[in-house]
């Protein structure tokens, strides 16, 4: 079945949409330097080692993998979940050390290449290993070695991410930068561990040395240090203790009680310090190093800084869109795909996070945005898409917290360089699969502290535990709640005043159309795995807060309260990123019912990037968007950063939308005309249901099942007193539908114009009593009316934009050329060209060709389209001569 590319947040990253301006860009020399950076000591990824060769693991997949850059192309993975050393190989001269098939390393020269489902194309390790541990604990609190995982098992069985060990027997601290690498911080049995990892010179060649320093303690310690398998020539020597009581556990004759060669720590009272060599002679791995106890500050590395500015609109709109340039041209060659922005403080103060790991300081976010000054702040982490900036009291400092598929880092510049040299893992007790699209979607700060994320959650080969969830983090990290679960993609938003979360979720299987949610006490959101049995439900579905039809908003991305704005009318009202055709929409929800349910509707579309989050800047409480392009997006930038500034200009907003007993009530911030307002034909409405299946996305149906939209013909309407309000009169409303459409062609009294579509989900209807809402004491006309009755107006290409933003043609038609998240042809330079036809044969698109199109739009399917369930409306009898003419005379404007 042939259905538009959804977003899904595969994440895989294009220029173009279409395939042969990505083949030419991989032929186009990179801009960009290569993506491992030679000169930071570590990066974050999968590591797939299940294939490396007889006599090794074959079950050493590490989901959350610390890969530290020891130098002469030397590698170590360290599993942040297991503690272990999951590899330490010799990388392959003039390669990179994995294989570039990651979602961020693939697509970061090569921008479209993207990453299949399930966990059978995952990075793997290039060159020669050296020594592996397998699928079992680094360290273990006891008297004898672990070969077994000892973590709860996910739904499959084999699926080795199952998260960190257990909390109160170990767990990973963080990284900490020094001189000559990092230092590795965790604790096990309440012993606190800290080790250095390195190469030193060694018979001439190289050997890595692992220096380890484990605190006083009363429970002893068993260590694997990892072992050759395969015929590899590595040796590993434990060697150098001192303090402590440290004993050396020789494997066992038969490899089967001690596989590898460990170390006892008994319980001690002082530190107990000690050396591991590994290298390819006896000799290498002989003679260590000497290591000093204290280390020395790493000095700043990235001491330039990159200077920008923004293009102010000149636009004389109420809200009007900046672009603020980002520093893609930088001293390292670096890409800058940024994902998520964070404020400091009130004074233009910011940082931000990219999608390959990086975060930058940014200054002079604030008045007219003619100086930025960008720092490199932080690198190595694992796609992250999220940055949260915390302050817990007043006068303290400020927290940074970025989120990726290792967990939630906190970091800190503790010497005040402007660097990061402090890599705190705050909180990783959600497990994280190395599943392809288990993307570390996003996070939000609740009012009491506590951070929210929301996981990936299609899954391909194996079921995870937290995939498709959305989760609580306590204030202090130590605790994690699940409150949503059985999301396809989700992205949220959190109210800063009453911590209501909600999120979105992406059209596919089990998920027909694009929803808000509201998420809470812990309900299943309907979407199952593809692995899974077919329409088997673990939990009765909660229904969204609205739905939203897919070829309107066709990628939901986060949603951000407008509290704290200095927006107008706007003011603390939810905000909806939309992702593939670029847009931000305004959510107006309703609690006059028993269960609340939203109005979503466009409330701007100038933006030439993919955005992902949207942020109030405290330094002038204006909304800044930010985001980068990935699988499926119109945008035409790479990535970008825009600010959407209130000039103080009159704009006609709706702030009310409710479907009644008689009709829907629409209420406005400004008194209307009352000639337009009270003209039934001024609006246009339809409904619609979907169908929830395995099936990828649903069709528009009928009430009756059926496919298609039933077309609703407004009887009357009717304005308030205070000009504001208007109760369109609707015939045969009825609750319990999916999907409802409004559209109006308005202006304000005093001649501003008020075009729009909202969309909503009549779960419930009011009754309309209209003394009460504003209006004389009227009884609602609902005899049925026919469009040709409307009086014949004048056609205009002005009257042709204002009916295509009524009756909802925007929705499935661009005016711009592109034909992603669209569900027919663009309107753009569409008149008089030859028309391809899906039942063979073609056609010229004259005037009459449109014509046609417009009242029976089955009539001639252009090729390519024909295999969509969502199906244009058929217009004949709906809109009328004169209407029709004025809707042509606005496509042949589209040049």
């Amino acid at each position: 079945m042939l259905r538009p590319l959804p977003f899904l947040l595969t994440l895989a990253l294009v220029v173009s949409c279409h395939a042969k301006d990505d083949k030419k860009a991989a032929l186009q020399p990179s801009p960009w330097a290569e993506w491992v950076e030679p000169d930071f000591p570590f990066f974050s990824s999968v590591l797939d080692a299940r294939e490396l060769g007889e006599g090794w693991p074959k079950d050493n997949l590490t989901p959350r993998g610390l890969v530290l850059n020891l130098g002469h192309n030397l590698w170590a993975c360290y599993d942040t979940d297991l503690l272990r050393m999951a590899l330490i190989w010799q990388g392959e001269e003039g390669e990179p050390p994995v294989t570039p098939v990651a979602l961020s390393t693939g697509s970061y020269v090569v921008a479209g290449q993207k990453t299949k489902d399930g966990q059978e194309f995952l990075p793997k390790p290039t060159g020669k290993p050296w020594i592996a541990n397998g699928i079992y604990p680094g360290w273990v609190v006891g008297e004898i070695p672990e070969y077994t995982d000892p973590r709860t098992p996910t739904p499959s069985p084999e699926e080795v991410g199952r998260g960190p060990l257990n909390a109160t027997m170990a767990g990973f601290k963080g990284v900490t930068m020094i001189k000559d690498g990092v230092l590795l911080d965790y604790v096990v049995g309440g012993r606190a561990i800290r080790e250095q990892v390195r190469v030193i010179d060694a018979d001439g060649g190289h050997a890595v040395q692992r220096d380890i320093e484990v605190g006083a303690g009363d429970k002893s310690l068993v260590f694997l240090p990892g072992t050759a398998f395969g015929g590899s020539k590595a040796q590993s020597r434990i060697v150098g203790t001192e303090g402590g009581a440290l004993t050396v556990l020789p494997p066992g004759k038969d490899g089967a009680l001690h596989p590898q060669t460990a170390a006892k720590i008994g319980s001690a009272t002082a530190a107990t310090r000690f050396t591991v060599m590994h290298g390819l002679s006896e000799k290498a791995v002989k003679t260590p190093e000497r290591v000093a106890q204290k280390h020395e500050a790493r000095a700043a590395i990235w001491a330039q800084t990159v200077t920008t500015s923004a293009k102010l609109s000149t636009a004389k709109d109420a809200y009007v869109v900046d672009e603020i340039e980002i520093p893609s041209t930088n001293p390292w060659k670096r890409n800058v795909r940024l994902a998520d922005l964070a404020f400091l403080n009130d004074q233009g103060e910011a940082v931000a996070v990219a999608f390959d790991g990086d975060i930058w300081h940014v200054t002079g976010m604030k008045g007219d945005l003619e100086k930025l000054t960008w720092k490199r702040f932080a690198s190595g982490l694992h796609e992250p898409m999220s940055i949260v900036v915390r302050k817990n009291g007043a006068g303290s400092e400020n927290e940074i917290f970025v989120y990726d598929r290792d967990g939630i880092w906190k970091l800190r510049d503790t010497n005040g360089d402007g660097e990061a040299d402090e890599y705190e893992m705050f909180c990783n007790l959600f497990s994280q699969t190395a599943e392809t699209r288990e993307f570390p979607n996003s996070m939000k700060l609740g009012p009491d502290g506590s951070l929210y994320i929301s996981k990936g959650g299609q899954e391909g080969t194996t079921y995870g535990r937290h995939n498709g969830t959305v989760i609580r983090v306590a204030p202090d990290g130590k605790t994690i709640e699940v409150i949503g679960y059985g999301l396809r993609q989700p992205f949220i938003g959190v109210n800063p005043k009453t911590g209501m979360v909600t999120a979105s979720d992406q059209q596919g299987n089990y998920v027909p159309s694009t929803p808000i949610q509201i998420v809470e006490k812990n309900q299943f959101y309907g979407h199952v795995p593809t692995i899974a049995p077919k329409e088997k439900y673990p939990a009765p579905i909660a229904e969204p807060l609205v739905w939203i039809p897919h070829p309107v908003n066709p990628s939901g991305a986060t949603q951000t309260w407008l509290v704290g704005a200095k927006m107008g009318p706007i003011n603390d009202e939810l905000i909806h990123v939309g992702y593939n055709r670029p847009e931000i929409f305004r959510v107006l929800i309703n609690s006059r019912f028993s269960k609340p349910q939203a109005t979503v509707m466009t409330f701007s579309r100038d933006f030439d990037f993919g955005p992902l989050n949207a942020v109030v800047n405290p330094a002038d409480g204006q909304l800044y968007v930010v985001g980068f392009q990935v699988w499926g997006t119109t945008a035409k930038k790479l990535s970008g950063i825009s600010r959407i500034r209130y000039t103080g200009a009159p704009r006609v907003l709706l702030k009310e939308c409710t479907p009644m007993d008689k009709g829907v009530l629409l209420h406005f911030t400004e008194a209307l005309d009352p000639k337009l307002a009270t003209d039934p034909a001024s609006f246009s409405a339809e409904r619609w249901n979907y169908k929830r299946t395995a099936e990828y996305g649903s069709p528009h149906l009928k009430l009756d099942g059926t496919t298609g939209q039933e077309w609703m013909t407004a009887s009357s309407a009717y304005l308030s007193k205070d000009g504001k309000s208007v109760f369109v009169g609707i015939p045969d409303m009825k609750g319990g539908v999916n999907q409802m459409r409004i559209g109006w062609g308005l202006q304000s009294a005093d001649g501003h114009k008020a075009e729009n579509t909202a969309y909503f989900t009549p779960y419930e209807l009011s009754t309309f009593d209209p003394v009460k809402e504003g209006f004389e004491d009227i009884k609602v006309d609902l005899t049925p009316r026919k469009a040709e009755v409307v009086a014949m107006a004048k056609p205009t290409v002005e009257e042709g934009l204002r009916l295509s933003n009524m009756v909802g043609c925007m929705a499935c038609h661009s005016i711009d050329g592109t034909t992603v998240g669209k569900v027919g042809p663009s309107w753009k330079g569409i008149y008089g060209t030859k028309r391809e036809l899906a039942k063979k044969g073609s056609a010229v698109a004259d005037e009459a060709y449109l014509k046609e199109s417009i009242l029976n739009p089955s009539a001639k399917v252009v090729k390519g389209f024909e295999k969509f369930d969502t199906g244009m409306p058929i217009y004949a009898g709906i809109l009328n001569d004169s209407q029709v003419e004025s809707l042509i005379l606005y496509i042949k404007s589209l040049k």
